[in-house]
């Protein structure tokens, strides 16, 4: 019978593989379940919300970041959107479109103002720095929007204070196929 001699190089290497074993194998576990893309969006049917389409319908889910948009005629529109930072900073619910801007001027609210004094009190509409982009559908809740952006970072994230941010593009699309009166549920 023979003896296998194990030499200093053999010996680091397995354990070095043996060491990094379950950093590889939890790297893989963690990475798996995450879906980042658009087929990761989870739809909803309008039916499941609202009684009749009406004026048009607008959808918006605060967990998967998607905004569903239906028109009068049942055409349907998916858009990723910036949400809340936390839940605290939104509602959810039903309310309606009441109002509609093109380079709405901005107002920080009395509770954004508390928590971040340095803002401006005023942003003009058309001002690249302006939060709420170029067009902003104004809905029933006081402060409340669904609105463009010029900070395209924020789309699919946890960013905004209370509102729906699309990009720039996409809302003035939306602002187009939206008439005052359009239901709207943020869930």
């Amino acid at each position: 019978m023979t003896q296998k001699k194990w030499s200093r190089r053999h010996v680091l290497a397995c354990a070095t593989a043996t060491l990094a074993m379950p950093s590889l194998a939890l790297a893989q576990a963690e990475s798996a379940p995450t879906r980042r893309n658009i087929s990761s969006f989870k739809l909803h049917d309008w039916r499941d919300h609202f009684d009749t389409l009406g004026k048009g319908i607008i959808l918006s889910d605060t967990n998967t970041k998607v905004l569903q948009h239906w028109t009068a005629d049942g055409e349907m529109r998916i858009y990723p959107t910036s949400v809340p930072l936390t839940d605290e900073l939104t509602r959810r619910g039903y309310t309606s479109v009441v109002e509609k801007r093109e380079n709405p001027t901005w107002r920080p609210t009395p509770s954004m103002l508390k928590r971040n004094p340095e803002w401006p009190a005023v942003v003009e509409g058309g001002d690249p720095l302006n939060p709420l982009g170029t067009r902003a559908l104004y809905l029933s809740w006081t402060y409340y929007r669904i609105h463009g952006t010029q900070d395209t970072r924020k789309i699919g994230r946890r960013s905004s204070n209370g509102c729906i941010g699309l990009y720039n593009r996409q809302i003035e699309e939306v602002y187009e196929r939206t008439p005052i009166g359009t239901q709207v549920k943020l869930i």
